[in-house]
């Protein structure tokens, strides 16, 4: 007879993003809005972002309790391996990205990221990898502009876009 809570380890992941979510809206609901602040306002794209994680912890929670992982009745073989590579490959790209983004501006520093970020999951077009990414990162850039009326940091090239 099998225990209830056998094969449910999968339910972490979901109380880690209902945790997230948590400080996330704790974070909107503190957050000092200027009474001059355009519609949608800087808690718009959050609110999105949050309620996202809240839905997807619920229906992550929802099918681990329905489909439980089963468990081998060996024990001994495992399902899955750690890439730690890949693991290393998107944390540098963060990290770099942290630490260029005021120097180099948004539109370097996020296309840097992208662009690791699709050479670390196995891209293998690294030059149809870096148009897309500039591509995506001067969308998000215009779009923070235009809709939000929000900067994002212009860096180095601070007289072509700022």
């Amino acid at each position: 007879m099998k225990a209830k809570t056998t094969g449910r380890s999968g339910l972490i992941l979901p109380g880690i993003l209902v945790l997230l979510g948590i400080y996330l809206a704790v974070g909107i609901i503190t957050m000092d809005v200027p009474d001059g602040a355009k519609q949608p306002g800087p808690t718009f794209f959050p609110i999105l972002i949050t309620i996202a994680i809240f839905v997807i912890a619920a229906l992550l929670t929802v099918q681990l309790i329905r489909n439980p992982e089963p468990v081998p009745a060996d024990r001994q073989g495992y399902r899955s391996y750690s890439d730690w590579k890949t693991v290393a490959l998107v944390a540098a790209g963060f990290l770099a990205f942290a630490l260029l983004l005021v120097p180099a501006g948004w539109l370097i520093s996020a296309s840097l990221l992208f662009w690791t970020v699709a050479f670390a999951l196995g891209s293998k077009n690294r030059a149809r990898d870096l148009g897309i990414a500039l591509v995506f990162a001067s969308v998000i850039q215009l779009a923070f502009g235009a809709a939000l009326g929000l900067n994002l940091p212009s860096g180095i090239l601070e007289g072509l876009i700022g």
